[in-house]
């Protein structure tokens, strides 16, 4: 049982006696005895259970990078937060080698490799010592998933921190990220220097095709339906060939996880609520791998509880804002702390046109009704609302699609929808407090991953996230289809497969032409908003459809990076709360992290070796 796992069973603990390096970082800090453990498949799987869990550390998937880190490079959020350098340093794309969110996604990707190699020798002991008759099979499913776990470890620690991508067969002998491919034995093999982005690239793939053989027809259920599967190894396999620019092998790859994996667009009504916590939206029929995401409401604070859980607190940082007991924006509520809001640009590159939204007097109010005793929404209050006016407008935006559907799927738009402000009570959304009487302000709480459903600051206090975080989907599979078409001069495929992905966002059937489609590959976006034109996504429909469809997924840095679209994204976004030194930049070291001067401090091999660009 792998979906409610929460943390790695108690090992019987071996210290490396001498080892100045931090062996947390490549090493087991908590080693099996390699006597008689594992001795059961359930041992085995207790072994298993810490390659996913990993993926809730509060450096990863848990807490840090999504909201903290990757929301903040790429603008998908505005950060009234700057009290904390490490993070400004991410707003301003201009990281320091000692950046705390840079070190710990390095450390805690390595700590996934670490927990994925000790499943490998755990299989080989359990397989020569233990193994039953019959257990074969399982043995090799727990490898196939170990193989797909390291290489999505290292997929991730390559995109980060590769000195480069390969483009036009060119880049391989850059310098990529070491590999370790085993449990280190002593203070030596933990010493490794950076392998060839070539090399990086070929281990992934090597691990991945491994996975895929290992795993081939092995359908999980039940509590097991989270499991890594044959198709999430093709489909990481098939982005992987994409990413280094190998268009036959990508296109195969990715055609085959199409054609008989099975999976399918869900409708763009179970779309819109497939990031926000609706349990039967779960491992749905586009989920190709997912992390279980579990409502923590014991007042533990998700992954900094003190209990165990299989949560992730995501939504502290980026959660709703309601309006506050008096009905005033300036008195509006965060539904944690707050931190983050959609950033403005935003929802003009989704195409919204019609400007923002003025405060009229409320013609229906009463100054004797009392919202904390009969309910928040209510037309009897505030005493001041949004203009109808503007608000017919907006309504009419949405109902005839004039902006991109998938606006609502990621933001929440002031005065129009509405989150749980205290348990059973719902309360329209309100511009953030910090944009109080900014009428140019469009104010969009963050929706995608958030709690709508529940406050972190609520009485029970503490209650984190309950949305699973999809890793790979069927529309990313498709985008990435198109874009290995596109480059082999298949123009046809590629349009289709964009516009697959389009279609579903507007409510048409996938498989039919419709009135939204791209007519060509430079076709006119979403982005052209004539309010404040994009000059790249605007005629991009490839550029443009990953940024719409994966928004705040953590997808678009690395198309950021391996487009080397920058310095545009930097023209276009102009500022950044949390940065106070001016208009925006993107230096081009940015392109990838500084390894972590913890690193280079410990590891022999890597001095000398850092990313161009860092001291």
């Amino acid at each position: 049982m792998i979906k409610r796992i929460y943390f790695p069973v108690v090992l019987t603990l071996l210290i490396m006696a001498g080892c100045t390096k931090d062996p947390s970082l490549v090493a087991p800090t908590n080693q099996y005895s390699t006597g008689n453990y594992p001795a059961s498949l359930d041992d085995l799987n207790s072994v298993l259970a810490t390659c996913y869990s990993n993926l809730r550390d509060p450096n990863l998937y848990g807490f840090n990078l999504l909201p903290k880190a990757l929301a903040n490079c790429t603008h998908t959020a505005n950060s009234i937060w700057d009290g904390d350098g490490f993070w400004n340093e991410m707003a301003s794309t201009n990281m320091s080698i000692q950046n705390s969110y840079v070190l710990g996604a390095w450390q805690s990707f390595y700590a996934g490799v670490k927990n994925c190699n000790t499943l490998m020798s755990a299989a080989d002991f359990y397989a020569k010592n233990f193994a039953r008759p019959g257990e074969q099979q399982a043995i090799d499913q727990a490898r196939g998933q170990a193989f797909f776990l390291r290489a999505f470890y290292y997929f991730q620690l390559e995109c980060y921190f590769g000195q480069s991508y390969m483009t036009s067969g060119s880049g391989g002998d850059k310098m990529g990220v070491p590999i370790f491919d085993k449990v280190p034995t002593g203070l030596d093999s933990t010493q490794k220097p950076r392998s060839t982005v070539k090399q990086v690239w070929t281990f992934i793939e090597s691990d991945l095709q491994q996975a895929a053989t290992l795993l081939k027809g092995t359908v999980w259920s039940g509590n097991d339906k989270g499991r890594a599967s044959e198709w999430a190894a093709k489909a990481l396999l098939g982005k992987a060939y994409v990413f280094t620019q190998d268009w036959a092998n990508a296109k195969a790859t990715l055609q085959d996880v199409i054609t008989h994996s099975g999976k399918s667009l869900m409708p763009y009504d179970k779309y819109r609520d497939a990031f926000i916590g609706i349990s039967a939206n779960e491992f749905n029929e586009e989920s190709l791998f997912e992390l279980n995401i579990d409502l923590d409401a014991k007042g533990n604070y998700g992954v900094y509880g003190d209990a165990p859980n299989a949560t992730s607190i995501n939504g502290l940082i980026w959660c709703p804002w309601a309006l506050g007991y008096d009905g005033t924006e300036g008195s509006s509520i965060p539904l944690g702390y707050g931190n983050e809001v959609m950033h403005d640009k935003n929802v003009l590159r989704f195409g919204y046109s019609i400007g923002s939204y003025g405060l009229v007097h409320n013609p229906n109010y009463d100054a004797s009704y009392k919202p904390d005793k009969e309910g928040y929404i209510s037309d009897k209050w505030p005493e001041q609302v949004m203009d109808p006016a503007y608000k017919t407008q907006a309504l009419q935006v949405r109902a005839n699609k004039t902006a991109d559907p998938r606006l609502y799927v990621n933001g929440l738009q002031p005065w129009i929808d509405s989150v749980i402000f205290q348990d059973p009570v719902w309360q329209r959304v309100s511009r953030p407090n910090f944009y109080a009487n900014q009428s140019d302000k469009y104010g969009f709480s963050i929706r995608k991953y958030s709690p709508v459903f529940n406050s972190v600051n609520n009485v029970k206090g503490g209650q984190a996230d309950g949305a699973n975080i999809y890793f790979l989907r069927l529309a990313d599979v498709y985008l990435l289809y198109a874009e290995a078409c596109a480059a082999s001069s298949d123009n046809a495929n590629a349009l289709e497969y964009l516009n697959k992905v389009k279609r579903r966002a507007y409510g048409y059937p996938v498989d039919q032409a419709s009135p939204v489609d791209y007519a060509s590959l430079t076709a006119m976006t979403s982005a052209a908003n004539a309010v404040y034109p994009d000059p790249v996504l605007g005629n991009n429909p490839l550029y443009y459809e990953r940024w719409a469809e994966l928004f705040n997924e953590g997808h678009w840095w690395f198309d950021i990076c391996r487009w080397k679209l920058g310095a545009s994204e930097a023209a276009y976004y102009q500022t950044a709360l949390n940065v106070h030194t001016g208009a925006l930049s993107f230096p081009d070291k940015t392109y990838s992290w500084p390894i972590p001067q913890n690193e280079i401090n410990s590891n022999n091999k890597i001095t000398g070796q850092q990313n161009p660009g860092y001291q």
